[in-house]
């Protein structure tokens, strides 16, 4: 499930972000560290996600977040 989550969160993030995805395996990637940095913001405001879509809530937000800085780099 973990991976499942991880690749619609990076599909998600890169639909936010870019419009597009970034394939398969490039969603999957951005969804699991998206995954880590959510759990990390979430736990920091003390917010509880809970169940499959609080999950991915949280790796959205992650991912999103992750890719907005990579951007900031990037320039």
């Amino acid at each position: 499930m973990f991976i499942i989550i991880g690749i619609l969160a990076g599909f998600l993030a890169g639909k936010i972000l870019r419009g597009k995805g970034y394939g398969l395996i490039g969603n999957l990637v951005i969804g699991l560290i998206g995954s880590y940095v959510g759990e990390f913001l979430f736990n920091t405001l003390n917010l509880n996600a809970i169940g499959t879509l609080g999950s991915l809530l949280m790796s959205t937000v992650g991912a999103v977040a992750f890719l907005f800085i990579m951007q900031l780099f990037k320039r």
